[in-house]
């Protein structure tokens, strides 16, 4: 993978947050894929690139549609507790944007704040893979963005949805690495 351009690159971490980690995880275990996503955060601060924390939450009068044949969101909406971001994740300078659907660009200024700062090419990871991941991948492609995703520092809820997210969807929009091979000049 070509090297990154830190003025022209940001970082974008799905889901990050107390209420999400929790739970099995496949391939990669949730503190894996936090641990990669503090030390890509690092790298990219270091550089001087935008590190984006996405965080999602719900109320009754923020909530997607729950008429659809197998509803997982409650009704009442989601505790606080449950969209804190991991501990020692945030840092002074980050962008944090909290989301109410499973990309993070719908229904927030997230393209603005990167538009406003010259962004051209951004680095997803998160969880799940085949959800907030995918999700905000394809709405940055739409939007004309260049997107990489880290595979290992994304997961899912099993290893055979990760698998069919990178395998099948995300190349077709996206070029997928290892967090060692995400390089910033």
């Amino acid at each position: 993978m070509p090297t990154l351009d830190p003025r022209t690159t940001a970082l974008i971490l799905i889901d990050l947050q107390d209420g999400i980690i929790a739970g099995d995880k496949g391939p990669h275990s949730a503190a894996d894929v936090v641990a990669r996503g503090k030390a890509l955060a690092a790298r990219f601060r270091a550089a001087g690139a935008p590190v984006v924390l996405v965080h999602v939450g719900f109320t009754p009068d923020t909530m997607p549609s729950r008429t659809v044949d197998q509803p997982r969101l409650p009704a009442e909406g989601t505790p606080p507790a449950f969209h804190t971001l991991v501990e020692g994740l945030r840092q002074d300078g980050d962008i944090v944007v909290m989301k109410h659907h499973w990309g993070a660009f719908t229904g927030t200024d997230l393209d603005l704040q990167l538009r406003r700062r010259g962004v051209k090419t951004v680095v997803i990871a998160g969880i799940a893979t085949n959800f907030g991941v995918e999700s905000t991948a394809r709405s940055a492609w739409e939007l004309s963005y260049d997107v990489v995703i880290v595979e290992d520092a994304s997961t899912s809820r099993s290893a055979e949805l990760h698998a069919f997210a990178i395998q099948h969807i995300l190349p077709q929009i996206a070029r997928v690495v290892a967090s060692d091979e995400v390089m910033l000049a």
